[in-house]
């Protein structure tokens, strides 16, 4: 299912930005930032509930305002509205309601989207104050009074914004659909890839309803299975976004990157691989999802013997952080590999989607640790007890060890190693969550799935 998107709107100095902050940045939220949207910081993830969702905060809206500035924030704010799923209306008890928040509130009425009302600034714990109340003669329905210095109420504005989220349990009428996101920098080339899968291939293709203006979905059957086909604005160096209308273009690409579960990364060929590719690869790659590095235009490439070898050691290089991406040279223009491109699709979903045996998973640690004993500092050893699968997509996997701080990046990137020769996880990430855990605790419960395997060895 698609992760839902909150848009925080109002009029300047109300507090949204102080909200988004807090809700990002505090405990009751699990936050990755996306980096190099815009200058200020505007979109990233939360979760609430076991819940995980979209965040974007807008400049402030000045309804009556002609200056031009105000108006290019009024235009960004409408298009975060016509994005949203939810929209958080945050406006100020200490002003009281204005008519810039009854103007606002035509906007929002006229969106027809679910508007959460948070009346800001109530940084006294107790009763409600008088003033909050004025607030209903807007006509959006419940007033949340709430404090984004000091997080009071933002527990049930949360729960009042979750109950507007989709049911989970629907997403599994398209569970068998793969959505497919293609991204990249602009003129890449991935309309021209999406048009020619849908022109040659086609057996059911129709275009989704209620999507947004520069991501574009289309639905389509052939013999490799069902997708959801996601064409995306492309993606330009943070110092190239202007204002207005394209910036938010950016955010809609990453909301696609969010309910993807494969990306393709389209990289022209004729350019070679740019610092923005491998920026934009690793969004996708930060949210978790299956990759694969698609290099278009080949056929605008000259060859010769050791051509594409080369440019592969190439690509590999630039992309040294997601090794486990498979690479596939087509040619939008010919439709060369696109067949090829469909296989790869369908392996890398199947792996993201692997799930591991708490037996087998502690057989290839012990394995791993006996080949290579852990790593250690000023004589204390890192010691990894047991692991256990926790997700899929990304295949996440939870160690229980001594100490954190004992786990090197190069160790852990030496058992990502043995996972992936051992079970493959082509195209996706693999993600270890470290669970520090006291050993007297262990002997409590019995020996360790890890260790009894080391003695029996």
């Amino acid at each position: 299912m698609a992760m839902p998107l909150v848009a925080v709107v109002g009029r300047p100095n109300v507090g949204k930005s102080t909200f988004f902050n807090y809700l990002v940045g505090s405990r009751i939220s699990i936050v990755d930032d996306i980096p190099g949207v815009t200058r200020d910081r505007i979109y990233s993830h939360a979760e609430w509930r076991d819940r995980s969702f979209a965040v974007v905060d807008t400049g402030g809206i000045e309804p009556a305002s002609d200056d031009h500035i105000l108006k290019s924030m009024r235009e960004q704010a409408q298009i975060a509205i016509d994005t949203a799923d939810v929209i958080v209306f945050m406006t100020d008890s200490r002003t009281g309601l204005t008519a810039s928040d009854e103007a606002v509130a035509v906007m929002l009425r006229k969106a027809r989207k679910p508007v959460v009302v948070a009346v800001n600034k109530v940084d006294t714990p107790g009763e409600t104050p008088p003033e909050v109340y004025e607030f209903y003669n807007l006509g959006l329905g419940e007033v949340y009074p709430v404090s984004s210095t000091h997080g009071l109420g933002i527990g049930d504005l949360l729960d009042g914004i979750m109950e507007h989220f989709a049911d989970e349990s629907l997403s599994d009428d398209g569970k068998d659909v793969i959505s497919v996101a293609f991204i990249g920098k602009p003129n890449a080339g991935k309309s021209s890839t999406v048009n020619k899968i849908l022109g040659f291939e086609r057996t059911i293709v129709s275009d989704i309803p209620g999507t947004t203006r520069d991501s574009i979905d289309s639905y389509l059957e052939n013999e490799f299975g069902k997708f959801n086909l996601i064409d995306t604005a492309g993606l330009r160096r943070k110092g190239k976004v202007d204002p207005g209308v394209e910036k938010f273009s950016v955010i809609r690409s990453l909301a696609a990157i969010d309910r993807a579960d494969v990306c393709v990364i389209i990289i022209d060929a004729e350019d070679n691989v740019t610092e923005q590719d491998t920026k934009i690869a690793g969004y996708a790659h930060n949210a978790g999802k299956a990759c694969i590095l698609c290099v278009n235009k080949w056929d605008m490439i000259d060859k010769g013997t050791g051509t594409l070898e080369d440019y592969e050691k190439g690509v590999r290089a630039a992309f040294a952080y997601m090794d486990y991406a498979p690479i596939v040279f087509i040619s939008a223009k010919t439709g060369q590999r696109i067949d090829r491109l469909f296989e790869i699709i369908v392996r890398v979903h199947e792996q993201a989607g692997r799930r591991l045996s708490t037996g087998a998973l502690n057989d290839l640690i012990s394995r791993s640790v006996a080949m290579v004993p852990t790593p250690q500092d000023k004589g204390k050893h890192l010691k990894i007890y047991y692991g256990t699968q926790v997700g899929i997509k990304p295949p996440t996997f939870a160690l229980f060890i001594n100490k954190s701080e004992l786990m090197h990046f190069s160790y852990e990137r030496y058992l990502e190693n043995q996972f992936r020769k051992t079970y493959g996880f082509e195209g996706t990430p693999i993600r270890f969550l470290l669970r520090p855990k006291d050993e007297h605790e262990i002997r409590k419960k019995g020996t360790s799935p890890v260790r009894k395997k080391r003695k029996e060895q």
